[in-house]
C-alpha cells in the first residue's frame, strides 16, 4: 500500500488555565464525573500554572521525526492530532483531507496493547474520519513498540543515569520499580488477542530494561494514576503504596522508571515527581525518577523505523518475544464501562 502522510497520535493537553477544566470536562465526558472531582485533579495542572507538558513534547518529537524523515529520505509530510484537545484529530484529518491526503501512517504514544493504548485510538480515527465525511484520508496506525530497543534502550540509559544519583554505598538495599498507568482488571484480562497483553508486554519491557540497566538489582512492575471508583478493582500495587512495603523490608533506596509512558508528561511529572517523591521522603527511602525517552534519537529513528516497516519492507527490530500486532482483532480490547470518578 501507498501512504502519503504520516501522522503524530496523541492524548492531548491543556496549555492556559482556562483549558484545565474544559479539558477534563472533554476527558470523562459520558462518566458522570462530579464537578467537585474535576475540580481536585485540576489542582494537579495548576500546580504547573494550568500547562501540561504532552503538547509541547509531541511538537518537540513531531519536530525531531522530521528532521530524521529527511535524513533517510522519507518525504511524508507530517500532521498532528490529538484524543482530548487541540488539535483534536478531527480537525487533522478534515487539513489532511483538504491538502490531498488519501492515506496516512498514525503513530500512537504509547507501546503497548490495551484499550486506552491501542484500540482507543483506532476508534479516535474512525471517529474523526467519519466527522470529516467524503474525502477523508485513511489512516493505518503503526504497530506497538513496546520491545523495540529505540524504546527500550532509553528506558535502560535513563534508570543508569538515575542510580548514579544515589548513594553506592546503599547499593545492596537498592531496588528498581517500574511503574505504568493502572487500568481496571477488567480491561487487563481481555486486553489482546488472547487476554492480558497490556501486563504482559509491561512485564517483558521491565524485564528488557532491567537486564540492559543493571541486572544485579531486584525489581517490581507497579501501577500510578489510577482512577474510577473504588469499588472497581484495578491493577495494584499502587506505587505508593509498594514504596511503604520496600521500606518495611529494609530498602534503602529507589529508582523508579515510567516504562509505561514516552515522555514526561503530567501524570509522570505529577504522580512520580511530586506524590511518590513525598512518599519516599516520609519513608526515608533514597528516590530517583528515570527520565522516558522523550526525543531521544534512537526512540526518533524507532519512529522512522516503524515507517520503513511498513513503506519499505524493513524487518522489525525486536527484543521480546512476545507478540505485537498491527491491528485490533474484532473482540480485542473492548472499552470499558464509563462510570465513577477520575
Amino acid at each position: 500500500m501507498v501512504y502519503d502522510a504520516f501522522v503524530l497520535l496523541s492524548f492531548g493537553g491543556p496549555e492556559h488555565p482556562d483549558e484545565v477544566m474544559p479539558f477534563l470536562r472533554n476527558v470523562t465526558r459520558g462518566r458522570g464525573i462530579p464537578e467537585e472531582r474535576l475540580a481536585e485533579v485540576a489542582e494537579h495542572y495548576y500546580h504547573f500554572g494550568g500547562v501540561s507538558p504532552i503538547n509541547q513534547q509531541c511538537r518537540d518529537l513531531l519536530a525531531a521525526v522530521r528532521v530524521d524523515f529527511a535524513a533517510n529520505g522519507i518525504g511524508l509530510p507530517t500532521y498532528w492530532g490529538n484524543r482530548n484537545w487541540q488539535p483534536m484529530l478531527a480537525d487533522t484529518v478534515a487539513q489532511m483531507r483538504d491538502d490531498g491526503i488519501t492515506s496516512a501512517l498514525g503513530f500512537a504514544t504509547s507501546a503497548y496493547g490495551g484499550y486506552s493504548s491501542c484500540r482507543q485510538y483506532w476508534e479516535d480515527i474512525a471517529q474523526a474520519r467519519e466527522k470529516v465525511g467524503p474525502g477523508a484520508p485513511a489512516i493505518t496506525k503503526l504497530r506497538q513498540f513496546h520491545d523495540h530497543p529505540g524504546f527500550v534502550r532509553p528506558h535502560a540509559d535513563a534508570v543508569r543515569a538515575a542510580l548514579a544519583t544515589l548513594d553506592p554505598g546503599r547499593r545492596a538495599t537498592t531496588r528498581l520499580v517500574f511503574t505504568a498507568h493502572s487500568i481496571p482488571v477488567s480491561m487487563a484480562a481481555t486486553a489482546g488477542p488472547d487476554g492480558g497483553r497490556y501486563e504482559a508486554q509491561l512485564q517483558e519491557t521491565a524485564a528488557l530494561v532491567h537486564a540492559a540497566a543493571a541486572p544485579e538489582l531486584p525489581w517490581d512492575l507497579v501501577w500510578q494514576s489510577r482512577s474510577g471508583p473504588p469499588q472497581v478493582p484495578w491493577l495494584e500495587p499502587d506505587v505508593n503504596d509498594h514504596l511503604g512495603v520496600l521500606a518495611g523490608k529494609g530498602v534503602t533506596d529507589v529508582v523508579v522508571s515510567p516504562v509505561g509512558f514516552v515522555s514526561d508528561h503530567l501524570e509522570v511529572i505529577w504522580d512520580l515527581d511530586n506524590e511518590a517523591r513525598d512518599t519516599a521522603a516520609r519513608l526515608g527511602l533514597g528516590y530517583a525518577r528515570a527520565a522516558t525517552p522523550g526525543t531521544d534519537p534512537r526512540f526518533v529513528a524507532m519512529v522512522t523505523e516503524l515507517v520503513r516497516e511498513r513503506t519499505a519492507g524493513v524487518a522489525p527490530q525486536r527484543l521480546g518475544t512476545l507478540p505485537v500486532w498491527d491491528e485490533c482483532p474484532a473482540a480485542c480490547c473492548p472499552a470499558p464501562q464509563r462510570r465513577g470518578t477520575p
